[in-house]
C-alpha cells in the first residue's frame, strides 16, 4: 500500500513537472518569436534603420545571456522551482511592458529587461526537468520538451497573423502577461529535484558539522568550474558550440520572417502561415532528435542536426521559387530543430551536479552573447547588399556547420548522471575527455 502511493505521488510529481517545463519553454519561445513578427511594424513606427531593428534583435539576446548565467547560479544556490517562478514573471511583466513604449530607446531598455528572465528561465527549466529523466530516455524527454519552445513559436505566428493586423503590435505583446499564472502554479505545485535537494543537504550538514565545504574553499561557481581541468575543458568547448548555434538559430529567428516578406514578396498572413509550417516541422524534428539521441547517441544526432542546416540554408537562398519554398521551409524547420532536441541532455551530462547549474548556464549564455551580435550583424550586411538578407543566411549556414563539428570532433557524451548528486561517473572519465 505504502509502494502504490508512493507511485502515486511519484506520477504526480512527473505530470507537474513536465507540464510546467513544457509550458515554460512554450511561453519563453512565444515571447522570443513576438519581437520577430513585431519588427516590420516596429520599423515604420519608430523610423528605424535596418540596423537598429536588427539591433533590437541583438539586446534580446545579451540581456537572455546575462539572465541565463545569473539564472544558473541562482537555481544552484536557492533551488531550480523558486528560479523558474521568478524568472517566469520578470519576463512577462517586462514584455508586457513593451505595448506602453514610445521610441527605440524605451523599447530597447524593456526588451533587455524582459529577455533577462527569457534567457534564465530557459537554463533552469532544461536543468529541472533533467534531474527528474532517467538517463535511459532522457534525451527522448528533453527532446519533445524541447517541442514546448517551438509550439511558442506556433502560439506566437498564430497570435501575430490574428492580432497585428486587426489591432497592432502593441497588442501582441500585452498578451504576454498572461503566463504571471504559471509561475505561480510552479512555485506551488514543483517540487524541487532529489538531486538538488540531496546536494543541498549535504552542503547543509558539513556546515553544521563545522566542515568547510568545497563551495566555501571556492564560493565563486566560475572558480569551481576552471578549478577542475575537465570541467574547464568541457565549458570552453560548449562556450564556442553554444556560440555558433545561436548565431544561426536566433539569427535565422529575427530575419526569416522578413526575409519572406521582403524579398519573396510575400503578404503578412501568408507569411505567417508559412512559418507555422516551418514550426511545426522544427516540433517533430526535436522529438525526433530525441529519440535518435537516445538510440544512436547525443553527438552523432547533434553533428547531424547541425550540419544538415548548414547545408540546407544556402539550398533555400538559391534555389527557392513560388512552387517549392513552402516544402523548402518545412525540410529545413525539420532539420533546424534537431540540434536544440538534444543540447540540453548533451550539456547537462557534461557536468556534475554541484556547478551544473552554473556550468550550462553560463556556458550557453557566453555562447548566447557571442550571438548576440547575429541579428545587428545581418541587419549590417543587408544594408551592404542593397538591402538583401541573404548574404546573412549563408554567413548563418557557415555558424550552423562549426556548431556540429566542434561537438563531433571534442565532446563526449553522458560523462555524468544529472539523477546522482555527484555523478555516475568518476572524474577521471570526465578528465579523459580528450580535445
Amino acid at each position: 500500500m505504502t509502494i502504490n502511493k508512493l507511485d502515486n505521488r511519484s506520477d504526480k510529481i512527473w505530470i507537474a513537472v513536465f507540464i510546467s517545463s513544457f509550458l515554460g519553454l512554450m511561453v519563453d519561445g512565444a515571447d522570443l518569436m513576438f519581437l520577430s513578427y513585431s519588427l516590420e511594424s516596429l520599423r515604420e513606427d519608430f523610423k528605424l534603420t535596418s540596423v537598429e531593428a536588427g539591433s533590437l534583435g541583438s539586446i534580446t539576446l545579451l540581456g537572455m545571456a546575462v539572465g541565463g548565467i545569473f539564472g544558473g547560479w541562482a537555481a544552484d544556490r536557492f533551488g531550480r522551482v523558486r528560479t523558474v517562478a521568478w524568472t517566469i514573471m520578470i519576463f512577462s511583466v517586462g514584455t508586457f511592458a513593451l505595448g506602453f513604449t514610445q521610441n527605440y530607446g524605451q523599447f530597447a531598455t524593456a526588451r533587455f529587461i524582459s529577455a533577462l528572465g527569457l534567457g534564465a528561465e530557459y537554463v533552469v527549466c532544461n536543468t529541472l526537468m533533467a534531474e527528474y529523466v532517467p538517463t535511459s530516455r532522457r534525451t527522448t524527454v528533453l527532446g519533445t520538451l524541447q517541442a514546448g519552445w517551438s509550439v511558442g513559436y506556433v502560439v506566437a505566428t498564430l497570435l501575430a497573423g490574428w492580432i497585428i493586423p486587426h489591432y497592432s503590435w502593441r497588442a501582441l505583446f500585452y498578451v504576454a502577461i498572461i503566463p504571471v499564472a504559471l509561475a505561480v502554479f510552479v512555485r506551488q505545485f514543483v517540487p524541487e529535484p532529489p538531486a538538488w535537494v540531496a546536494a543541498k543537504a549535504r552542503r547543509d550538514a558539513e556546515k553544521a558539522a563545522g566542515i568547510v565545504t568545497q563551495e566555501e574553499k571556492a564560493p565563486s561557481s566560475l572558480k569551481l568550474i576552471f578549478g577542475d581541468p575537465a570541467s574547464r575543458k568541457l565549458f570552453i568547448l560548449w562556450c564556442a558550440t553554444a556560440g555558433f548555434l545561436q548565431f544561426g538559430y536566433y539569427g535565422v529567428n529575427n530575419w526569416m520572417p522578413s526575409y519572406l516578406q521582403r524579398e519573396l514578396n510575400m503578404n503578412f498572413k501568408a507569411m505567417t502561415g508559412y512559418m507555422v509550417g516551418t514550426y511545426v516541422a522544427m516540433i517533430l524534428g526535436k522529438v525526433v532528435a530525441g529519440w535518435m539521441a537516445d538510440k544512436m547517441g547525443r553527438r552523432f544526432t547533434y553533428a547531424l542536426g547541425a550540419i544538415g542546416t548548414a547545408i540546407f540554408l544556402p539550398v533555400i537562398v538559391f534555389f527557392n521559387s513560388p512552387g517549392n519554398i513552402v516544402y523548402l521551409l518545412v525540410f529545413f524547420g525539420f532539420l533546424y530543430g534537431i540540434p536544440y532536441g538534444v543540447n540540453a541532455t548533451y550539456m547537462t551530462e557534461s557536468f556534475p551536479t554541484h556547478i551544473r547549474g552554473a556550468a550550462v548556464g553560463g556556458a550557453y549564455n557566453v555562447g548566447r552573447a557571442g550571438a548576440a551580435i547575429a541579428p545587428a550583424a545581418i541587419g549590417f550586411m543587408a544594408s551592404l547588399n542593397g538591402g538583401s538578407i541573404g548574404l546573412g543566411m549563408l554567413v548563418m549556414g557557415a555558424a550552423y556547420f562549426l556548431c556540429g563539428l566542434v561537438p563531433a570532433l571534442f565532446i563526449k557524451e553522458k560523462i555524468y548522471d544529472p539523477l546522482e548528486a555527484e555523478g555516475w561517473k568518476q572524474k577521471a572519465a570526465a578528465a579523459d575527455n580528450s580535445v
